[in-house]
């Protein structure tokens, strides 16, 4: 099974990851608890965009050594990627080394429309990093969710701050400005959405219509 192994590590390296996968499947085939042969497979795999295939190698690897942290982390990635967030939160918890757990948990409470939970994460992570503009942004999505227009303020305006390619975090704090009836405000990001490159759809227009015309 070694031999096979090296083999296929020698084809992965030289990025011919079919090979590579087939020499990593006949050294698990000779030893099922071979976990770095599975890892480096899920890799492959990766490689491949078989993620299905990847997800059993991370999800075998796990199994036969359960403080894999590299799996483990592998295993967030994918599940938290592919919508499987109450999944994604349960294996994030159990991760000591993963660096985006914490981040992953709080997205994933906010994706599964928990509110309550998803605050209390996002809160923490920018205490820690208060100039991730994608958590700064997700804060104020999370005000805006639970009606919460006036809290969402300052976060969308510090997000778009940070990142002011983002044409929907514009167009979004356009929209608070408007329905706050601060319509100069509405009219300045509108258009800042427009200059990203926001599609000007009718809504868009008539929005931006009935701003310019309610700030004098």
């Amino acid at each position: 099974s070694t031999y096979y192994f090296k083999k296929g590590v020698e084809e992965k390296d030289a990025k011919r990851y079919q090979v590579a996968s087939k020499y990593f499947g006949e050294a698990i085939q000779l030893n099922p608890s071979y976990t770095v042969a599975y890892m480096e497979n899920g890799y492959t795999n990766l490689e491949m965009r078989k993620i299905d295939e990847a997800k059993q190698n991370f999800t075998r690897a796990y199994e036969l050594d359960p403080g894999n942290d590299a799996a483990l982390k592998e295993l967030v990635e994918l599940n938290y990627n592919y919508r499987h967030f109450q999944k994604a939160i349960d294996l994030a918890q159990k991760c000591r080394n993963c660096p985006n757990a914490e981040k992953v948990i709080a997205m994933s409470y906010y994706q599964l429309e928990d509110y309550a939970k998803a605050e209390q994460k996002l809160l923490v992570l920018l205490e820690n990093n208060p100039i991730d503009a994608e958590i700064t942004y997700i804060t104020g999505r999370n005000y805006l969710e639970m009606g919460l227009e006036q809290k969402a303020l300052p976060y969308y305006v510090k997000a778009v701050q940070l990142d002011e390619t983002r044409s929907n975090w514009l167009f979004e704090l356009g929209l608070i400005y408007y329905n706050n009836n601060d319509f100069k405000n509405a009219v300045v990001y509108f258009n800042k959405a427009a200059g990203k490159g926001f599609v000007q759809n009718n809504d868009f227009n008539e929005n931006l219509g009935f701003a310019y015309l309610y700030s004098g």
